[in-house]
């Protein structure tokens, strides 16, 4: 990447990537790259500089939403391909959630406000509204899918919980090998893939969930 930070948040597919925010050389960042499949860009900047927020969407339809700056944010951006613009704010202000689904059809899930939250809220592309809540709060997640098919797995404190979402409800799914927490995640309720994050130390361990199993890869990531 251009630059260097952690506490991004991510969108879209392998040849058509978004990252944007996060925290690096001892500030927030507005900055947001695109990748292509074999080198990152730099894209339009996000209009706050913020981090440990929560992102879905594509490379030319992203929303970021949620996250710190000097106080935890409500606020949600949209994202063209060029340019971020402002979008309905979240029903609660909330940092480390982890999101999912389309610019039009989001999720957003757990967090952390003044400890962990089970807090669900989907989007229609111009507001919010609550969903159901995550069997356990937690924060630090890692999320993939759908709003209607979504998955919610890890998290505070070290967890290897996964929880799918059918649009209404969290039901208990398959725990992960790993207990980890501040992990990537993408992919389906039925195709999704955890890496890296915390377990304490540093893991390079990558999962991939077939929507009621688990399998520990063979391949690692080659930095933890």
């Amino acid at each position: 990447m251009g630059t260097a930070r952690y506490g991004l948040a991510g969108a879209g597919t392998q040849t058509a990537g978004l990252g944007f925010g996060g925290y690096g050389s001892g500030t927030y960042l507005t900055s947001t790259e695109e990748y292509d499949g074999s080198a990152w860009t730099a894209g339009g900047s996000l209009s706050t500089a913020k981090g440990n927020l929560g992102g879905a969407g594509t490379q030319t339809a992203g929303l970021a939403f949620g996250g710190f700056t000097t106080v935890t944010s409500n606020a949600t951006e949209e994202y063209d391909g060029s340019a971020w613009t402002t979008g309905g704010n979240l029903g609660t202000a909330v940092r480390y959630n982890a999101g999912s689904g389309t610019q039009t059809a989001g999720l957003g899930f757990g967090g952390y406000i003044t400890g962990a939250v089970a807090n669900t809220e989907e989007y229609n592309g111009s507001t919010w509204s609550a969903g159901g809540s995550l069997g356990t709060a937690r924060y630090s997640l890692g999320g993939a899918g759908t709003q209607t098919a979504g998955l919610g797995f890890g998290g505070s404190t070290f967890s290897n919980e996964t929880e799918e979402y059918n649009g209404t409800s969290w039901s208990t799914s398959t725990a992960m090998t790993t207990a980890r927490r501040a992990l990537g995640g993408t992919g389906t309720q039925t195709a999704g893939l955890a890496f890296g994050g915390q377990t304490p130390a540093q893991s390079s361990a990558t999962e991939e969930f077939t929507g009621g199993s688990v399998t520990t890869t063979a391949s690692i990531l080659t930095t933890s």
